[in-house]
């Protein structure tokens, strides 16, 4: 039920929300010729936070940089590919409730084809984390 299990690197941007942030984002990574991985985005009343996951997080970080973004940070996050079918998210979930790994936020994204799902999570082990989960790869 789990394909795979990395750690990766998460850009967190907090700033005021206004309309047209997504769009100022997706404009930065398409002009860096940036594939999103993972994105998460939500805003609460005057304020806005972004969650990017990219394969190219250094040249997304210095355009934020450049137009001003002041509260911009890189994440620690752990990358779990599961499979798009009933149980798997509990695979994971029950694996980490049972060693007593706090889950501080996760986000789930699913292929066009169905077959698979990314996950997204921050931990309070991500190290552990992994160990763990690595052992149900398939």
């Amino acid at each position: 039920m789990i394909r795979s299990v990395t750690i990766g690197e998460e850009i967190v941007v907090s700033t005021g929300n206004k309309i047209g942030l997504l769009a100022d984002a997706a404009i930065i990574m398409a002009n860096e010729g940036v594939n999103i991985d993972a994105f998460l985005g939500y805003e609460s009343g005057r304020h806005a936070k972004l969650f990017i996951v990219t394969n190219g997080n250094l040249r997304v970080l210095n355009e934020l940089k450049k137009k001003k973004y002041k509260t911009i940070s890189e994440t620690e996050v752990l990358m779990v590919e599961i499979d798009n079918k009933p149980g798997s998210l509990k695979v994971v979930a029950t694996e980490l409730k049972m060693n007593k790994i706090d889950i501080k936020y996760v986000y789930i994204t699913s292929s066009a084809t169905g077959s698979s799902s990314r996950m997204v999570l921050q931990t309070s082990d991500n190290e552990k984390a992994m160990s763990l989960l690595s052992r149900y790869v398939e």
